[in-house]
């Protein structure tokens, strides 16, 4: 759950922004009170999926809690029929304050994101045998993919995940010059 209401800075904003803005329906501060346009409110009548918000606040912050709030939660939990599914955001290695742990020791950091993501889903009652998929990010594939896969290897060998998830490893510019790994998961549950 959000615990501050974000307010943008509007003075670096361009006149198509603001706009833009208008058109969201979301009011610069200031200025009158119009409400979320169409689309960004609950649909009238219609029941919606079951879902919220995961967290594991021993280990990882809420992104939302960043001093510059960042807007995502951490994961996802959807009930769909006879299924659960989590949804965990890309998880890097950060702490339960936000801060960057093991900056420049790749191993490291791919275990502490190991270790937050086992965390949420642990705050579910989920485990690792109940992942179906991981997007894998490296900040530098080239250099770090068979460091990666040896820590990953490691990993999923010692919890006996049999089958493997499905995964794919990605060069990507992560959310800080300091991260060099970001993972994220979906997990299924059969349903309570």
């Amino acid at each position: 759950m959000r615990s501050r209401r974000y307010v943008p800075d509007t003075s670096q904003l361009s006149p198509a922004a603001l706009a833009e803005l208008e058109a969201l329906g979301i009011d610069p501060p200031g200025s009158p009170a119009s409400g979320p346009a169409e689309g960004m409110r609950p649909v009238n009548g219609r029941a919606r999926v079951s879902r919220r918000a995961i967290s594991a606040p021993d280990v990882l912050n809420e992104a939302y809690d960043y001093p510059r709030p960042s807007s995502f939660s951490r994961g996802l939990r959807v009930e769909l029929g006879g299924a659960t599914l989590l949804f965990l955001s890309g998880t890097a290695s950060v702490d339960e304050r936000g801060k960057t742990v093991h900056a420049g020791d790749f191993r490291a950091q791919c275990l502490r994101t190991l270790r937050n993501l086992t965390r949420l889903l642990v705050s579910e009652g989920a485990s690792w045998h109940d992942v179906v998929r991981t997007t894998c990010y490296l900040r530098d594939i080239e250099r770090d993919y068979d460091a990666f896969n040896e820590m990953r290897t490691m990993f999923l060998d010692h919890a006996q995940v049999d089958p493997l998830p499905a995964s794919t490893a990605i060069q990507a510019r992560i959310c800080r010059p300091d991260l060099l790994v970001e993972i994220e998961a979906i997990a299924v549950l059969p349903r309570e």
